[in-house]
């Protein structure tokens, strides 16, 4: 938010927290049906998923309607399980992961991209041009040996017993057009694989394994922020944009961590 703190959308009670930058908590938004993610685009505009029956993606601000709860004149439940999470362009479209990814024009109109598996986070790089999303590309191990023979790692890859490295972890990355269409679906990096943001550096920040990886804009893996807890997403907030703030969820109760950072957020955009 604008004022240094953050928005989380809460699946228990359908209502959108607010902590302000001195951890005063408040709720701005209620009755989300079951609200599960949140972005806020270039110009203000703030979205949910909703995953409650039925499914859609909503805008919060700066009116409250609905952008697309349908697919190819089907309700958004019949592609089978909860709507994910989502990345607002500032053309007013979304982009959102269910099992899949998907981009939600400005008049709602919803389009199906990639091949990708083990779908989760996504995040727009800051201008737009690219869309990282976490998984792999056709379900394969990026780098995977020819049978009998051993494969050097991935530019993307985390080194042995760190980070989401395994067979599902990993970002994709796409070429987004003037449309909002997606192409050259292409591995980005193994490491990653739940909620994701990006740096003023066009770092890409991504939850999974031990804590935080970190991806340089060229796919290299950097390294780890260790975490107390399995986080399951992330994003920049603070005084100048320099604390990283992290969501741990045990499946019981969601616990929120900060990070003091020597790296900034990107300031054009709340995520």
């Amino acid at each position: 938010t604008k004022d240094g703190g953050i928005l989380a959308a809460q699946n228990t009670n359908s209502a959108v927290m607010k902590i302000d930058k001195n951890n005063k908590v408040s709720t701005p938004y209620k009755d989300t049906n079951t609200g599960g993610a949140l972005s806020m685009n270039k110009k203000g505009a703030l979205f949910v998923v909703e995953r409650g029956i039925p499914q859609g993606v909503w805008q919060l601000e700066p009116k409250r309607q609905l952008l697309a709860d349908t697919y190819n004149g089907e309700p958004l439940d019949c592609l089978g399980g909860p709507v994910n999470d989502l990345t607002a362009d500032s053309k007013g479209g979304v982009y959102f992961t269910m099992g899949g990814v998907y981009y939600a024009n400005p008049k709602g109109v919803v389009t199906k991209y990639g091949t990708l598996t083990g779908v989760n986070g996504i995040i727009l790089s800051a201008d737009e041009k690219t869309l990282y999303v976490t998984g792999r590309v056709g379900g394969a191990q990026a780098g995977a040996p020819a049978a009998g023979a051993a494969a050097p790692a991935p530019a993307g890859a985390a080194p042995a017993g760190r980070g989401a490295g395994g067979p599902t972890g990993g970002l994709v990355a796409f070429d987004v057009q003037p449309d909002g269409s997606l192409t050259n679906e292409r591995q980005f990096a193994t490491v990653g694989g739940d909620g994701t943001t990006i740096d003023s550096q066009g770092r890409v920040y991504s939850t999974g394994g031990g804590g935080v990886q970190v991806i340089a804009a060229d796919g290299k893996f950097l390294g780890e922020i260790p975490t107390p807890l399995n986080f399951i997403t992330v994003a920049f907030s603070g005084p100048d944009k320099k604390t990283l703030y992290g969501v741990a969820n045990n499946q019981r109760f969601d616990e929120i961590f900060t990070i003091q950072m020597i790296s900034q957020g990107y300031k054009d955009r709340a995520k």
